[in-house]
């Protein structure tokens, strides 16, 4: 069936903050935030829905030697009208916590922690998009907490330059999860909650930077960087449930990149990779719903050249240099080999 709908949205925003330090070791901070949202439609019968947001934070900061803690409260207001006359109102308060030590004196490394509570409405386009919108969509509201250590150490001379590492682990609780899955068929997808999730995770990372050699006053730099990714993202919302506890859709367990490249004044090479491993269509996780796992990899070459006064910027993209067949969400594939190229012009 052939179908043509216009949307029309607009936003009008206003933001006031205000920053004042206590005493030197104590630092606070005020921001209220007003939004207001329309959505208008050339559809017959269209809620033609409103919203006006306000959202006020405080927030604190304390820096003692080699620790430093921060403390926020963040409430959120909204209040949806739509034509019909349907009026929903909600009020949330959000904090959060944090703390970082850094226990090693001369030594770039930390110890942090942090907790937070986050709530997020459904957007209009959520809520009353013609066979994607879902009224009966509930706010989604998470809580994080998350524990970590990084550490890095710089040099102003020799081969080795500089090397950072990250490592956290993090658990997430999520009420009424809001994503998007196929109705009908592959090509109409709608919004709904997932009633419960938990997700369990750890990200590791190390970037390194080398000097290969020098000449004049430009050194020929070396970069490469690793990331990796374990999340278990489970769906126990019914103990009863046949599926209980699978892996959330389209959530991999393990992802991995890797960036390596060179740089000569204004000019760089660059390589990356970047892997996913398997998933599932639904929180069924049985071969049906099975996903392959993927892997791109992408060349870039980037140059800058002062016009008089200005800059000329240009890139050369070469992606999925490999040409791999993939999908990133059933039935609908990727591109393969592709280029692109960039011009920019710095005033």
């Amino acid at each position: 069936m052939y179908v043509d709908t216009r949307y029309h949205q607009k936003e009008t925003y206003l933001s006031l903050a205000n920053g004042f330090s206590i005493f030197p070791w104590w630092y606070a901070d005020i921001a209220v935030d007003w939004k207001f949202n329309d959505l208008d439609s050339d559809l017959q019968g269209f809620a033609f829905p409103q919203r006006s947001s306000l959202l006020s934070a405080v927030a604190s900061t304390w820096t003692w030697e080699i620790v430093k803690a921060q403390l926020s409260l963040l409430h959120t207001w909204l209040h949806d009208v739509t034509s019909d006359g349907a009026v929903a109102d909600r009020s949330r308060f959000s904090p959060a916590a944090s703390v970082s030590v850094k226990p090693i004196r001369g030594e770039d490394f930390h110890l942090r922690a942090f907790y937070k509570r986050s709530f997020r409405m459904p957007t209009l386009n959520d809520l009353y998009y013609v066979q994607i919108g879902n009224r009966e969509l509930e706010p989604e509201t998470t809580d994080q907490y998350d524990l970590g250590v990084t550490w890095q150490k710089r040099w102003s001379k020799g081969f080795l330059r500089s090397v950072e590492t990250n490592a956290e682990g993090y658990f997430n609780q999520v009420w009424n999860k809001i994503v998007a899955v196929p109705a009908r068929n592959q090509f109409q997808w709608t919004m709904m909650n997932l009633g419960y999730v938990e997700v369990l995770g750890s990200e590791l990372s190390a970037t390194a930077e080398a000097a290969i050699f020098r000449a004049g006053k430009d050194e020929l730099m070396a970069n490469v960087r690793l990331a990796y990714t374990y999340q278990r993202a489970k769906d126990p919302t019914d103990p009863q449930s046949e599926w209980y506890g699978g892996q959330i859709p389209y959530i991999p367990r393990h992802s991995l990149s890797a960036v390596a490249g060179l740089s000569w004044g204004s000019y760089s090479l660059n390589y990356s990779f970047l892997y996913t491993g398997e998933r599932y269509e639904s929180s069924a996780n049985i071969p049906e719903n099975h996903q392959q796992p993927w892997y791109t990899s992408d060349i870039s070459f980037s140059g800058a050249w002062p016009v008089k006064d200005h800059e000329l910027l240009a890139r050369f993209e070469l992606n999925n240099i490999f040409n791999q067949q993939y999908e990133i969400v059933n039935c609908y594939p990727m591109p393969g080999t592709n280029f692109r190229i960039v011009l920019s012009f710095v005033l």
